[in-house]
């Protein structure tokens, strides 16, 4: 992606680079060793490509290998298990927001499903220059939940969608555009930077998962319920318990699992609502602009543009760290084509009721476990998200897990997303104190609307939309420091002249080939 420096200068950017490894022989197995040896468990977990689990046929690499339809399908049912709560947790969030009765809000959590498995297949499948051609599952992106509710905020109940619709459509060919440029931009987004914001991502969504623990609606009569906040409660524990004591798939859908029990116990508690699936079709189809024609606000547009590059920055990310795990690094033509694929599914999105699209992280670990690497067995998972975006009774079941439910499974999803924040940041030279800052004040400036939701009262609606998301402002903020600190009037170093402190504890050591392009 970067040009390799001509001496072994460290980046001022927050983040390690060493020298790069040969592209056509990689690391030679002493390096192979040492690298696993120092990084830990990220590279041990992939597959080796001298004795992985899943060999080819001469010729043919693993990604590009089909499976027997069975182990297609039970495969590609795990990682649609892997990722279902983080689809249809962005569509509930803000559903519930502008306040949709079951079944619309049925009718938008199946959209989600639909368009996620279309923007899945045009990653994995791929068309022309679109599709990383990678064993990706792509959904709604978490970034976007923030914004969308300050759009809520500023737009009122009865236009936030269109508004939001038309907001995506700009970013998302905004997006499309700067694909094929956007490698040469990451270097603004090092792993200070962009573990800063993945963090404010986490840690943004929190009052959301405890609202819905409280029951969702404030007005409600029994917001609040002891009998609410236990049935969170028991969620949260069956999901700790299955994490903790069980292996394998039933691990990976932890998350599902703790939804279901929590349902199941929810139904004598007299809080589960099943009337949406009473009423639901066996098959529907998204109908186009259903809540409406698409509007087009300048300060919306703004939000969602900003969380677009947010995206595409985890999604290159997402694409580096995979490609190391199935043995295909990704260069800057497939990054670019994955991005493209990312953005097209998210114009096309809102046509069909839906937001902004992006690879989905948690399903890289599962290539990481089960050390299959086939991209057509992802590929079969997003056909059936397809399916079950097409059958409203599918759709219908998840509307009626109770919100107190969705609240004790949201305190795990969205404090595992801070989580990954913070293994980000752990990439980052935190011993420099220029970093430190960095961190320390774009978290500051991203938590001011969570700990004081009135700070921009007095601000117009239209900035408000910008200022009261958090991850809009943190991101500006971190870039701008960034900047400011690591990048802008430091002096070139002299040919010779030391270029890394003394090794610290934890540090990459300089001699290791860099994991990153």
């Amino acid at each position: 992606m970067t040009e390799t420096p001509a001496h072994d200068d460290q980046p001022q950017d927050g983040s390690h680079r060493q020298p790069a490894p040969d592209p056509e022989h990689g690391p030679d197995p002493e390096q192979r060793q040492e690298q696993r040896q120092e990084q830990g468990p990220d590279l041990d977990e992939g597959p080796d490509p001298e004795q992985g689990p899943d060999p080819a046929p001469p010729g043919k690499h693993p990604v590009d290998q089909s499976l027997p339809p069975l182990k297609l399908l039970t495969t590609g049912i795990q990682h649609v298990a892997a990722m279902y709560a983080g689809v249809v947790a962005p569509p509930l969030i803000i559903g519930s927001a502008v306040g949709l009765s079951v079944t619309e809000l049925t009718f938008l959590t199946g959209a989600s499903l639909f368009l996620a498995g279309i923007a899945t297949l045009l990653q994995t499948i791929g068309v022309w220059r679109i599709g990383a051609r990678l064993p990706f599952v792509n959904g709604v992106t978490f970034a976007s939940v923030a914004p969308m509710l300050a759009i809520h905020k500023s737009e009122g109940s009865e236009d936030a969608l269109p508004v939001i619709f038309g907001a995506c459509m700009v970013a998302a060919a905004l997006g499309f555009l700067l694909a094929p440029y956007f490698s040469k931009l990451v270097r603004f987004f090092p792993p200070v930077v962009t573990g800063s914001v993945i963090t404010l991502i986490g840690v943004s969504l929190m009052p959301v998962a405890f609202n819905w623990a409280q029951g969702g609606d404030p007005q409600a009569p029994g917001y609040g319920a002891t009998k609410n906040i236990a049935m969170a409660g028991v969620t949260l524990v069956v999901v700790l318990l299955l994490s903790r004591f069980t292996r394998g798939f039933v691990k990976q859908i932890a998350v599902l699992l703790g939804l279901v029990v929590g349902t199941l116990i929810a139904v004598p508690v007299g809080i589960t609502d099943f009337g949406a699936l009473r009423d639901a079709g066996i098959v529907g189809f998204p109908t186009p602009f259903h809540f409406g024609a698409p509007q087009f606000a300048v300060a919306a547009v703004i939000s969602m543009c900003i969380v677009m590059l947010v995206s595409m920055t985890e999604s290159t990310a997402d694409m580096l760290a995979l490609g190391e795990i199935v043995d295909r690094p990704a260069d800057e033509k497939t990054i670019a084509a994955g991005l493209r694929a990312d953005t097209l599914g998210s114009f096309i999105s809102p046509f069909f009721n839906g937001f902004l699209a992006t690879a989905f992280a948690q399903n890289i670990g599962l290539v990481a476990m089960t050390r299959i690497r086939s991209r057509y067995v992802v590929a079969a998972g997003g056909g059936i998200l397809i399916l079950m975006g097409l059958c409203p009774a599918a759709a219908a079941l998840i509307a009626t897990v109770p919100q107190p439910v969705l609240g004790g499974a949201g305190v795990v999803l969205f404090g595992s997303v801070a989580a990954s924040g913070v293994r980000t940041l752990a990439r980052a030279d935190l011993a420099d104190d220029r970093n430190i800052v960095i961190v320390a004040v774009s978290l500051a400036v991203g938590l001011i609307p969570v700990a004081a939701p009135e700070f921009y009262g007095v601000f117009p609606a239209g900035a408000r939309i910008i200022l009261d998301s958090g991850i809009s402002t943190g991101c500006v903020t971190a870039v701008v420091l960034n900047l400011l600190f690591n990048h802008l009037g430091r002096r070139p170093r002299a040919a010779g002249e030391a270029a890394v402190p003394e090794p610290r504890a934890g540090d990459v050591p300089a001699e290791q080939p860099s994991r990153r392009p």
